[in-house]
């Protein structure tokens, strides 16, 4: 009879791990806290009444800042 050869079990690679890890530069956290800077802004002054500058401040935050700091690498 022959024998049986065990197989070993293969590790996953380091690429495969990787995958899954995202790792954010100072460029990207420097967007987020910009734009979390002008989003807390906004919201103060929409407290505050005032409906010109706060809507502007809190679409650039969400809408220029939060993205950027996302795509940008």
């Amino acid at each position: 009879m022959a024998k049986k050869e065990k197989k070993k079990k293969e590790k996953p690679t380091k690429k495969e791990t990787s995958l899954a890890t995202v790792r954010f530069s100072r460029k990207n956290t420097l967007f987020f806290g910009i734009g979390l800077i002008l989003i807390i802004a906004g919201f103060v002054l929409l407290a505050k009444g005032d409906i010109v500058v706060a809507p502007i401040l809190l679409i650039v935050g969400y809408l220029v800042f939060f993205p950027l700091g996302i795509l940008l690498k």
